[in-house]
């Protein structure tokens, strides 16, 4: 539940990621660039839960690995607010970000590749601690069991390893080890997309659960619209390293603006044998190293009409919190389209 706060805790601004292309040969000069991120903008309230989802390629987890400095961004700028100071990431050396690592987690999508099977349990939630010398010895056995207990697992299970324990296990280990540090920022990356549909609603539920007593919040990239619906505020559509549409979670499903966001939400699987899938776009998303000119979803949008291959369309406020990027929504679109 988003805390009534009138200061984002999050300010993202015209942030780019570009993976340069080279030519072959001994000069490898740069030949072009891969768009992974371009031009995202949004603000982040506390205890907000926003939705990030799309297509594979879409450039989803490039974009939260930027936000939390894990990639150096291209361009933009990401601002954190912590204890009332608004903090520059994207400026700040390696060295400079270190003492703010404990405010900002991740939760990998697969939960065995992210855990060392070389290490206990208790050592690997409670490495972040040793690491920012924060606890030892009693003190850091203690925090760790505290830990374990609060995402459902047993004290006595920090002596064991990580291939003792079932999927859903290591999820839960994978969060305690994020959480460990107290963060005002947690971004999950597919964290439930691995495990089978039963556990998902488990770690869900705790990760809710864990928002309220812990004051988090989540940036939640995910596949899995149904996922989204229910644990997110708002949702941020994602096609070619762009915000194509940015709305409350609730109006989103009910009314989505864009049409790839309406491509999307058909072929949401229905409990209802009768519901048919009307994923109706065609092709693959746009590569990011060579995209179409105008809008990069033009070349699958069925509602394409003259700018669209020539402008490309910035993300706009087309009702109260609501942004989407569609010439659909210019003024000028609505009156090409003979619309209201």
């Amino acid at each position: 539940m988003v805390a009534e706060k009138t200061e984002p805790l999050l300010r993202v601004r015209g942030l780019c990621k570009y993976f340069p292309i080279r030519s072959k040969g001994f000069f490898k000069k740069v030949v072009a660039q891969v768009k992974a991120v371009d031009d995202l903008n949004f603000d982040l309230m506390p205890g907000e839960t926003l939705g990030i989802v799309g297509e594979s390629g879409s450039g989803k987890t490039t974009a939260a690995r930027t936000i939390l400095r894990a990639l150096k961004p291209t361009a933009g700028s990401v601002d954190i607010r912590l204890n009332g100071r608004e903090i520059s990431l994207s400026s700040l050396s390696e060295r400079e970000l270190r003492p703010l690592r404990p405010h900002m987690q991740m939760i990998f999508q697969d939960p065995f590749s992210s855990l060392n099977p070389r290490m206990t349990v208790g050592d690997i939630v409670g490495e972040p601690l040793v690491i920012h010398k924060i606890a030892k010895g009693d003190e850091l056995r203690e925090r760790v069991e505290e830990m374990l207990m609060k995402v459902g697992m047993k004290p006595e299970h920090r002596q064991r390893y990580p291939h003792a324990f079932s999927g859903g296990q290591r999820q839960r280990i994978g969060i305690a080890r994020a959480l460990i540090m107290n963060p005002e920022l947690v971004v999950a990356d597919e964290a439930v997309s691995a495990l089978d549909v039963s556990v998902q609603a488990q770690v869900i539920n705790l990760l809710q659960d864990l928002q309220e007593e812990l004051k988090l919040t989540y940036i939640f990239v995910a596949h899995d619209l149904s996922v989204v619906k229910h644990i997110c505020d708002r949702v941020a559509v994602m096609y070619a390293g762009k915000i194509v549409e940015l709305a409350p979670t609730r109006e989103l499903f009910e009314d989505p603006k864009h049409p790839y966001t309406r491509a999307l939400l058909s072929a949401v699987p229905s409990p209802d044998p009768d519901d048919a899938i009307n994923f109706d776009v065609g092709g693959e998303v746009a590569d990011p190293g060579n995209l179409p000119t105008g809008c990069s979803f033009h070349p699958r949008c069925e509602d394409c009409f003259e700018p669209c291959n020539q402008r490309t369309p910035s993300l706009e406020e087309c009702e109260p919190g609501r942004f989407v990027s569609c010439h659909l929504y210019e003024d000028s679109g609505m009156e090409g389209r003979g619309e209201a």
